[in-house]
Parts: structure tokens; C-alpha cells; sequence
């Protein structure tokens, strides 16, 4: 550990008051696993360490100084000889700052493996993705990373990245807690704290944590008994993304970590047309579905954002195609990517014609009539792939008659006053169509 101070072991020797004490330094960490939320500013970190005992007492120093541990949440366990070595209290020493003092009694001398947990802020994780379509759009290659962020004062080197989805309530936060003068608001023992100045979230903020430590080994088993790989797996309403290998991350640094890497799945490339909702221009979307049919399927993908780059062919050439974002996506569910407004792909809708007729008059006043428009709509592909587009028309009242001719593609009613036209069109073509809307007023609506 760089940052957090140093952990000793002190030796008592005799009972003296001027006993003579032996400080030996703690090895450094043999594993470290960080276990973090994107939903709160909180992250477990469990910590392997071999320390050397002797019979009887021995104390455990450990300082917290300039991190962002939560001193309330630090727990130590033996992995081996749990029966032989007795962790009695953590106490904070008065009048110091930033240091507890672990009473540890031990049957035994030697090595022996502790871990140390304790929750902490300041590192977290966003999901980004690369996805490449194919020269002909018709499938995607998708690619995803997580970038950790540490700035939490404390440098993590070979860490095992955990990635929580999910979200967690607490009633404070992490960073609050590690900012204490003193752990429980005096210089108390842990126990003692526990009894009389106990803060009112602790109960929440150690369910929470008890919670990440039974899904952290929960995944240890499978972790440790196959080949590395990205490890995927439900806990409850969380969802545990086990990234492949150790990595370093100092405080202070962003690191790009990769999270899969699949190819050929089968997307859908549509253009949407909607004055009300998108105005005159285009917009491009790419859909695809998180299920085995897509060569997913396996687990929910983290919400992120996405650029899309298309593959042209010619010496493994990229072109940008758009960029989008988009919310945690489940299994067997759909997601569907705006990729924004396209100049490549024109429609241009133009009102021909006006009239009313039919009027019915109650006293001598206009009681019903109605409105008859004609429409022409042209539709143009100026790009070197084949396009779909869904242009739809919002009719202002669900009283209405349509009669359609031209290269229209196919037409159905999308609600009571929209419809929808999907005209597919070949490379660098252009297709025209006409409709001829009659909307119905007043009385007339009775028909």
C-alpha cells in the first residue's frame, strides 16, 4: 500500500507500563479484489495478507490517513486455523486520528492468511461499446469496455475488478463517513461504538456490504476453477461482472478495461421520418436484441454509450456512422439506437392540394364539413447500400379516409391518427407516392 499508511504488528513482551515492544512490518498484499457499484459512490475491497503471529496478544495498527475508508466497515477474518486465532476488538486509540488498533490473540506462531474488508469511495465505473457493421449493414461487431476511475487516495495494484449493476440504498455516503474526525463521532472501541454511538445507517451500510462479500465469494469458486475469462452472474436484484485478469489502477487514474467481444450479430438498420418528432430531416436507427438468436443472451448489458463505425471493404477502412446512447438492457429485450439525423436519406413530404365540401349548416351556422388534402411524398437514397424507411404521418383527428397511390411500400394505421408508410429503396434510387387524406369535422365525424 502506497497511500494507507503502514500496518504493524506489535508484540507485547511483558506487562510492564515501559514494556519493550517489537514492531513488525505486515508483508504486502497477496491478492486485493474490488468489488464496485455504479449506482453509489461505494466499493467493497477484500485484501489477502500473510501476517505473522505469535502466542498470545498481539496488535494490528492500521491507518486509514488520507483515503476514503469507511473505518466502521473494516472487518478482519483468518483463512486458516479460524479456531486457533481470536480477532477480540478493533478499538481507535484517543487524542490519534485516522488509526485503529486490532486485538488479535493466537494459539499458534507463524504465518498466518487474514483478510481484511472494508467499504470505500471515490472509484468508479462507466460502460462504454464499438460497434462495426459489416460493408453490407446486415450484422454488427460489438464491442465492450468499462473505464474504473479511482480516486480514492489509495493505489490498487493487480486488483480483481468486480462491477456491480444494480442499485443499493444507503442512508449515508461512504465518503461522509471516511471524512469522520473519529469513526462513531469520539474515540471509542469498536465495541463500545457498536452499544452506544453507533450511527443510525451502520446496520444498513453492513447489510450492504455482507451482501457484496456473499456475492463476492459466492464467485470465487467458479473464478478460481476455470480458465480466465469475463464471469457474469446474478446475486438477488444485483448483477456481478467479473473482469478478466488483474489489473493496476493508481489513484488519480482512469482505466480502460475490456469487457466483451462479439461478432455477428444480426442488426436492423432503419430510417424514421416524423415531422412532429424528429422535423424535416431523417434520423437513423440500428436494433438488435439482447437474446441468443443475436449471439447474446447470456447476461444483461450495462447502459452506456455506443459509437458505430462501418467496415467499407477496402484495406479494413472504417467510416463513422453515429453515436448513441442507451439504458441497462435485459435479457430477451430490445434495444433500439438513435444514431441522429442523416443527410444521405431525404423524404420530402408536399401538400398539392386543398379543399372542403360537404358542409352541413344547424340555424344557419357550419355544423359539419370537411377537408380534403393531397400529398406528395418523395422519397430519395443517395447512399451505395440498400435503405428502409418508416415515414409516418400524424393526422390531427381520428376521423379520417386515406387513399394512397405510387411506390408507397407498405402502409398500416400506427394509432387512431397516425399512420405509417415503409418504403425500401435500392442504392442511389428515389421512389415517389401520393395520398389524398379527407379529415372529417363536426357533424360530420358522426358518420
Amino acid at each position: 500500500m502506497k497511500r494507507m499508511g503502514m500496518m504493524m504488528i506489535a508484540v507485547a513482551l511483558c506487562g510492564a507500563a515501559q514494556a519493550k515492544v517489537d514492531l513488525v512490518t505486515v508483508p504486502t498484499r497477496a491478492t486485493v479484489q474490488l468489488t464496485i457499484y455504479n449506482s453509489a459512490d461505494m466499493t467493497l475491497v477484500r485484501e489477502s495478507r500473510a501476517l505473522t503471529l505469535k502466542e498470545g496478544d498481539n496488535k494490528l495498527q492500521f491507518s486509514w490517513a488520507n483515503t476514503l475508508i469507511d473505518p466502521t466497515s473494516l472487518e478482519m477474518l483468518p483463512k486458516l486455523n479460524a479456531d486457533k486465532i481470536d480477532i477480540q476488538d478493533l478499538v481507535y486509540p484517543p487524542r490519534v486520528k485516522n488509526l485503529g488498533l486490532w486485538n488479535v490473540n493466537s494459539r499458534i506462531s507463524g504465518k498466518s492468511p487474514v483478510e481484511i474488508s472494508y467499504l470505500t469511495s471515490g472509484l468508479s465505473w462507466r460502460a462504454f461499446y464499438m460497434g462495426t457493421l459489416t460493408p453490407d449493414e446486415k450484422k454488427l461487431r460489438l464491442e465492450g469496455y468499462v473505464r474504473v476511475t479511482n480516486n480514492s487516495g489509495e493505489d490498487y495494484e493487480n486488483a480483481q475488478t468486480r462491477l456491480i449493476v444494480g442499485q443499493v440504498h444507503i442512508l449515508d455516503q461512504i465518503a461522509q463517513l471516511a471524512q469522520r474526525e473519529h469513526p462513531y463521532g469520539s474515540p471509542v472501541s469498536i465495541r463500545m461504538a457498536n452499544l452506544e454511538a453507533a450511527p443510525a445507517n451502520r446496520p444498513e451500510l453492513m447489510k450492504a456490504k455482507r451482501a457484496m462479500v456473499a456475492g463476492a465469494v459466492a464467485m470465487d469458486m467458479a473464478y478460481e476453477a476455470a480458465p480466465k475469462e469475463i464471469k457474469k452472474e446474478g446475486l438477488s436484484e444485483y448483477f456481478l461482472y467479473t473482469i478478466e485478469g488483474t489489473e493496476t489502477i493508481p489513484t488519480g487514474w482512469s482505466k480502460r478495461l475490456p469487457s466483451f467481444d462479439t461478432d455477428g450479430i444480426p442488426v436492423v438498420n432503419l430510417y424514421k421520418f416524423e415531422e412532429e418528432r424528429y422535423g424535416q430531416q431523417v434520423r437513423r436507427f440500428l436494433s438488435f436484441k439482447n437474446d441468443e438468436n443475436h449471439e447474446l443472451g447470456d447476461t444483461p448489458i450495462p447502459g452506456g454509450s455506443m459509437k458505430v463505425y462501418r467496415s467499407t471493404g477496402e484495406d479494413s477502412h472504417l467510416s463513422y456512422e453515429g453515436r448513441s446512447s442507451f439504458k441497462y438492457i435485459p435479457v430477451d429485450e430490445k434495444v433500439e439506437l438513435d444514431l441522429g439525423s442523416v443527410q444521405n436519406v431525404i423524404v420530402e413530404p408536399k401538400l398539392m392540394k386543398f379543399a372542403t365540401d360537404k358542409y352541413k349548416f344547424n340555424r344557419g351556422n357550419i355544423s359539419g364539413w370537411n377537408e380534403i388534402r393531397d400529398f406528395k411524398v418523395e422519397v430519395r437514397n443517395t447512399r451505395a447500400v440498400p435503405v428502409k424507411i418508416e415515414i409516418k404521418r400524424n393526422l390531427g383527428t381520428a376521423y379520417w379516409d386515406l387513399d394512397k397511390s405510387g411506390d408507397h411500400g407498405t402502409f398500416e394505421k400506427d394509432d387512431a391518427d397516425t399512420v405509417k408508410f415503409t418504403v425500401e429503396l435500392q442504392p442511389e434510387s428515389k421512389k415517389e407516392f401520393t395520398y389524398q387524406l379527407t379529415t372529417y369535422h363536426g357533424e360530420n365525424q358522426e358518420r
